[in-house]
């Protein structure tokens, strides 16, 4: 199995599947199995959600799946997570499979990385988002959303611990629609949730539309009808619109070379299950570069 050497001198593995025109996929390609299987089918997400994805393009491409989120919260980069270093790590993947070009896709904060990679290097020959907008992308929400939640967990690593009780789980009797977010303790270290508070500093400011022509490869664009997310004070109390960039942009994007694609009804989590993203990403890289 190939391994990347990432920027802080960390590796992660990295599984690849199938021959043709390579497929880089930040995703986990191990099923997640036993209780938390079933937790995550309760909130109607697919526990072999990566695995699911490479499935559905292996026969047709070279995918090349490694769980870069898992690492991070593994290997947290508290000070160094920028869109340079993500750069650097997403080509030092690309050069571990002997892939001088490559497609990406991300969804969510992924996909806002891969548009940083899209900016820095000629060398995609595909770039699929999903789930965050190139235009208008919620970029200062984000920072206040992360600095909050910055600051909640180095609360609690700081808290004594005779008094912490154990955070209430999402899905503990409880639907989706019952969990009261706003009560919801943090679980992750301060070092995991500085790196993004990292991330967002080092975007501060970051003009996505001034550096569309920057972009050279084929791209495309998806997000659910309904991703809308509003935190509460304690998360910052800011309404994150993953949405209403893309739907209300739509033809600034196609303008600027972007396919785009809604999906009617579907929240964050739903609209990145493979059920819904294959039909989207599979015919249109086919399309772009398939062989």
């Amino acid at each position: 199995m190939p391994e990347a050497k990432l920027h802080d001198g960390s590796t992660i593995e990295i599984e690849v599947h199938g021959a043709g025109p390579t497929v880089l996929l930040p995703v986990n390609p191990r099923p997640a199995e036993g209780s938390k299987a079933d937790e995550m089918r309760k909130w109607g997400m697919d526990p072999a959600l990566g695995r699911s994805l490479v499935e559905g393009l292996g026969d047709a491409f070279q995918v090349a799946a490694f769980d870069y989120e898992g690492h991070l919260m593994a290997t947290p980069k508290a000070d160094t997570l920028t869109p340079d270093t993500i750069m650097a790590d997403l080509l030092a993947v690309a050069d571990a499979v002997g892939a001088d070009r490559f497609a990406y896709y991300g969804y969510s904060w992924l996909a806002l990385s891969g548009l940083q990679l899209a900016i820095r290097t000629d060398r995609l020959s595909a770039l699929v988002m999903g789930g965050f907008p190139p235009l208008g992308g919620p970029y200062d929400g984000m920072l206040k959303v992360t600095a909050a939640t910055h600051e909640l967990a180095a609360a609690a690593a700081h808290a004594p611990q005779d008094r912490q009780e154990p955070a209430e789980q999402p899905g503990d009797g409880q639907t989706p629609d019952e969990y009261d977010w706003d009560t919801a303790e943090v679980t992750i270290s301060e070092p995991q949730a500085r790196q993004f508070v990292t991330l967002y500093e080092a975007l501060r400011g970051f003009d996505d539309r001034s550096v569309q022509a920057l972009i050279s490869c084929p791209r495309l664009c998806f997000v659910g009808s309904a991703d809308e997310i509003s935190y509460g004070e304690r998360w910052g109390g800011v309404h994150v619109s993953l949405a209403g960039p893309i739907i209300n942009r739509r033809a600034e994007l196609e303008a600027l070379g972007w396919d785009v694609h809604v999906l009617d009804g579907l929240d964050h989590t739903q609209a990145m299950q493979p059920t819904h993203v294959l039909p989207v990403l599979r015919p249109w890289l086919l399309s772009q570069i398939g062989r």
